[in-house]
């Protein structure tokens, strides 16, 4: 059978990685969680001080793009593909909350997401490929062939982060969980370069009610049905 794209936007903590994950297991199909890799790029800037201080250097960050490298090396034991950083794996540092407090900030940064969005594309020319972000059926892959955007409450999607960060053995609070979340998503939607939207051509999924085993079923079938009609 012939392969397609598949976009999954939407807004933070509602799941997208976890559904994108096991749908292109499903499916056979390549994953790139883009979130990690803005993750990544928003750690590097904390180490080298433009960002988290009392001051921020946005310019240095940007001028220092050049000098930085990430990429997904495949965990075979984990059965997925973990971020790297200049050649170290950050994938459990990049999930932490003083990253998810910067990250929106780092993504509003055009020269970020002008590298990022080039890197993703190129990963996606061969189709085959589930990919999440905010801006994947509207900027990376806009003519994707199947798109899905996922929401729910922003008091359901700040319970299931504060469950997972509290799972890791962080120390946080709902409340400043919830504050993260709200803040993430004003950033998000309001940002002036590639601004977090609902493609035309998207299915929007709210699961605030839904388990994941129902969730992966129901956008699983939909993927199906997409693929045998753009094989035909």
């Amino acid at each position: 059978m012939g392969k397609i794209t598949i976009a999954i936007d939407g807004y933070s903590s509602t799941g997208k990685s976890t559904i994108a994950k096991q749908l292109a297991k499903s499916l056979g199909y390549v994953y790139v969680d883009t979130g990690a890799m803005y993750r990544a790029v928003t750690l590097y800037a904390m180490r080298q001080g433009y960002i988290g201080g009392k001051e921020e250097n946005m310019d240095k960050l940007i001028a220092d793009l050049p000098n930085l490298s990430i990429k997904f090396v495949y965990n075979e034991s984990l059965g997925f593909s973990e971020m790297y950083l200049n050649g170290e794996n950050v994938e459990k540092e990049i999930r932490a909350l003083p990253v998810s407090r910067l990250v929106s900030k780092i993504a509003t940064l055009e020269a970020v997401r002008i590298k990022l969005v080039a890197m993703q594309q190129e990963m996606g020319k061969e189709k085959g490929i589930v990919m999440d972000g905010r801006d994947i059926g509207t900027v990376v892959f806009p003519d994707a062939e199947f798109k899905i955007f996922m929401t729910a409450s922003p008091e359901t999607r700040a319970f299931r982060r504060y469950k997972e960060l509290l799972d890791r053995g962080e120390e946080v609070t709902y409340d400043e969980v919830l504050k993260n979340v709200q803040s993430r998503d004003y950033i998000d939607s309001h940002r002036e370069f590639s601004p977090l939207k609902k493609a035309d051509n998207a299915i929007e999924f709210d699961n605030s009610d839904m388990g994941l085993k129902e969730q992966l079923e129901r956008i699983h079938n939909f993927a199906l049905r997409k693929i045998e009609e753009v094989i035909k």
